[in-house]
């Protein structure tokens, strides 16, 4: 396996006898453009090279330790498994050891090693990516973020200047492939409609920081950098090396799975990504940074493929095929930005009607955001959403709360573009009333999903729901009544038996309004 291209360390790091414990033959040697890593069977084993990109500096031994050290730190947040240690490697009479008392030439981390069939994208490539796994990804990149640490200088990532650092780069890096893999028409577009965010929307941006949404986050997590083993998801191979790619908008991380999602032609598993993480963190404003950076993750992918066909050594079949590969990247990140017709839907109906389940269906169809009041008042209240809230959390004061905040959201998002799917009892025809207006004062159309069920339905469905962040009982419903919709109300109801076939009576809601 020994290459005499390959530096003398790498050479005996693809030896059996180098290491202190059992391997499995043969070796194999990965390598990018920064990096070396051996897959000895049980363990692997990464060497940064000693290299230096500007963006990526490892070209001395101090550099190089520091960042096994921070690959390390960083990696273990969300994949504690598999990020074991930093290992020095000295060299005694010509030998290179883990370990060992020599002078110290250079450093390794030792992982775990696991196997690349657990790779979301080979799942997907399996069709083996589930809705399921889709929401325990949402959970778990919400609860990574909520505990990425931030301060003044990380907050400091977010303002304008430098967001938008990358995405000029992006464009002067990328004007040669223009009547190659991208149009000028693409071009121009992606780059007027980014320009006109930065210019129009440093408020936006400014409130993100206000609100400590820039953190340490990932930097890198696409599906590729996603594995699903023994039972856990774990996010690895975080960006280390560069702080502007890890000091970034939560969305920035949303952007890459949202980017997968959509070019894999998944957009039904990227609509129960979202809706669930924007659930489980409360961030439903940060939709409307989020196509800012999907199109920059889809752009940046797109770059760094049509880097092939400036390499000489390429074969023109293999440029070829990097053309067809980058194409529709470009096409992503100009899409995502189109402008869209935002609109609303109000679910109404008692607890236990069948209005979340609708909603889930709907939210399918529309591509929608689908926002639950049980959500939106336990954040507000400060209740953990798995947690039962207590009587404090159903005062007529947070009642009013709840739905001004949903209301806001809807009106907020839908604005921006989106269907927005309001889910919550709208029992009361002064609640329905004021969402009626507000929609029609910012010129969006909004319809009414009115769900029914016999009431021994609803008390049934009530007494068998488990592990749902509704905290509604028989008891509950027992003291709710449903006020009729007024002549005014009417245009705009569509009712659901919820105890009957979903999808043919959901067709009058799909259609365009």
């Amino acid at each position: 396996m020994t290459d005499a291209v390959l530096p003398p360390l790498i050479q005996q790091m693809t030896q059996a006898e180098f290491y202190p414990h059992a391997v499995q033959e043969p070796l194999q040697l990965l390598q990018t453009h920064v990096s070396y890593v051996v897959l000895t069977g049980e363990y692997a084993y990464k060497v940064k090279k000693p290299v230096n990109f500007g963006f990526l500096n490892y070209s001395t031994l101090e550099l190089r330790r520091h960042f096994c050290e921070e690959e390390l730190r960083l990696n273990r947040r969300g994949a504690a498994e598999l990020y074991l240690e930093v290992i020095p490697i000295t060299q005694t009479n010509g030998r290179y050891h883990l370990g060992g008392g020599g002078d110290v030439v250079d450093y390794a981390v030792k992982m775990r090693q696991f196997p690349q069939e657990a790779l979301l994208t080979s799942l997907d490539e399996r069709g083996e990516l589930t809705a399921e796994l889709m929401v325990q990804l949402a959970e778990a990149i919400a609860q990574f973020h909520l505990n990425a640490y931030t301060d003044d200088y990380i907050r400091s990532f977010g303002r304008v200047e430098n967001v938008r650092q990358a995405f000029d780069e992006n464009y002067e890096q990328t004007q040669k492939y223009i009547g190659g893999p991208q149009t000028q028409e693409q071009f121009d577009k992606t780059r007027a409609w980014t320009d006109r965010f930065f210019a129009e929307r440093r408020d936006l941006l400014e409130s993100r920081i206000q609100q400590n949404c820039i953190r340490e986050c990932h930097g890198d997590l696409h599906l590729r950098n996603i594995a699903y083993w023994n039972g856990k998801l774990l996010l690895f191979d975080c960006i280390e090396f560069n702080e502007p790619f890890r000091f970034v908008d939560f969305m920035f991380d949303i952007g890459y799975i949202m980017m997968d999602l959509e070019i894999r032609k998944r957009r039904d598993l990227a609509t129960i990504f979202l809706n669930t993480y924007v659930e489980q963190t409360g961030d439903w404003e940060g939709l409307r940074v989020l196509p800012l950076y999907t199109s920059r993750q889809a752009y940046v992918r797109a770059k760094v493929t049509s880097f092939l066909l400036d390499d000489p050594s390429i074969p023109e079949t293999e440029k070829e095929q990097a053309r067809a590969i980058a194409a529709p990247y470009y096409t992503l990140a100009w899409d995502c930005l189109q402008p869209r017709t935002g609109r609303i839907l109000l679910m109404s109906g008692l607890s236990g009607s069948g209005k979340s389940t609708t909603a889930r269906q709907l939210a399918q169809q529309l591509n929608a955001i689908h926002i639950r009041s049980d959500a939106v008042r336990k954040h507000l209240g400060g209740v953990p959403l798995n947690e039962r809230g207590s009587d404090d959390l159903y005062t007529p004061a947070m009642t009013q709360r709840t739905y001004q905040r949903l209301l806001d959201l809807g009106i907020l998002l839908a604005t921006e573009g989106y269907s927005v799917i309001l889910d919550a009892k709208y029992d009361r025809q002064a609640l329905r009333q004021v969402a009626i207006a507000q929609a029609a004062a910012h010129h969006l159309p909004l319809q009414i999903c009115a769900c029914y069920a016999p009431l021994e339905v609803l008390q049934s469905r009530l007494q068998q729901r488990v592990g749902d962040i509704a905290d509604a009982t028989p008891a509950i419903l027992a003291q709710q009544t449903l006020e009729s919709f007024t002549p005014a109300e009417l245009p705009h109801v569509v009712t659901i038996d919820t105890t009957q076939d979903l999808h043919p009576q959901l067709t009058p809601l799909l259609a365009s309004p």
